[in-house]
């Protein structure tokens, strides 16, 4: 049974006398309550209505099916606003009574020191090499203006940002960057581009499909602030890249176009040589 708010307010439609369409309240609990006499069947020519003669027995009988609805009205304010696993633990003993995250937020990582604000107050982001921050709450997270983010899609780039410094100050020079990644997966890191005025440069693999992911992914909501990062020599890499990943790959993505020239033109290479290469190869080897 998948509870949600409607099948919730539902229940409590039933349980405070009124009836349903039968239409609207389907499953084999519903019809294992019409067998035990909790809900009672009505048929109006070829419409059929529900009811529940007793809010107590059908308060029980949704206890016994699923604790969840042992108690309508704290399910429906725990559904409709953002309560911490505490605060449910705290209510009924159950800290799984709503499926929540636990751990909103994205990882940063870099390699020089960068001065932020994280809940009005001075944060350095500075990591040793070997570790990385997390940030939770990322609404009050500010950065400055002048840092460019850069968002890693592949955790290994990620963690080891320092083997590819060469080729973040070919490919953007001077600029301060932020590194982030999306672990977990979420929408956080991309509502939290949306928020700011920096620039975004998306580092995944030469793909089709790891364009395509950028292209829907960010650009769709970031527009021209964001852009793809495309090295110098990657046409080089390309030539000896994988054409088994883009056999596998082109006919779901053989049409991909963007309006972005140099993209597209990294798109043109790709189905050129008939091959993609991993961003992983970027990593210097000690």
């Amino acid at each position: 049974m998948k509870i949600t708010t409607a099948l919730i307010d539902k229940l409590l439609q039933l349980r405070n006398g009124e009836s349903l369409p039968a239409s609207t309240l389907r499953g084999e609990w519903v019809d294992e309550l019409i067998y035990d006499g909790v809900l009672i069947s009505h048929s109006h020519g070829s419409r059929c209505t529900i009811i529940a003669p007793s809010p107590q027995h059908l308060e029980q009988a949704l206890k016994h099916i699923d604790e969840r609805l042992g108690n309508l009205e704290q399910m429906r304010t725990l559904m409709t606003k953002e309560i911490s696993r505490a605060d449910q633990a705290s209510n009924s003993g159950n800290s799984k009574l709503v499926t929540i995250r636990s751990c909103p937020g994205f990882l940063i990582n870099s390699y020089e020191q960068i001065s932020c604000q994280l809940n009005g107050h001075e944060f350095t982001v500075h990591p040793q090499d070997g570790c990385f921050l997390f940030v939770a709450n990322w609404q009050q997270f500010l950065i400055p203006e002048d840092v460019v983010v850069v968002g890693i899609e592949n955790m290994e780039n990620f963690r080891l940002i320092r083997q590819q410094k060469y080729l973040f100050s070919s490919s953007l020079p001077g600029k301060r960057l932020l590194f982030v990644s999306r672990y977990p997966q979420s929408t956080d890191l991309r509502l939290w581009l949306q928020t700011i005025p920096n620039e975004y440069i998306h580092f995944g693999d030469f793909d089709l499909a790891g364009i395509h992911i950028f292209l829907t992914e960010f650009y769709k909501y970031l527009g021209e602030k964001s852009k793809y990062l495309i090295p110098y020599d990657i046409e080089e890499r390309l030539q000896h890249g994988s054409s088994e990943r883009y056999n596998a790959q082109y006919q779901k993505f053989k049409n991909l176009t963007t309006e972005s020239s140099s993209l597209q033109k990294l798109v043109d290479l790709i189905n050129f040589y008939h091959r993609c290469y991993d961003q992983e190869g970027y990593i210097e080897t000690k």
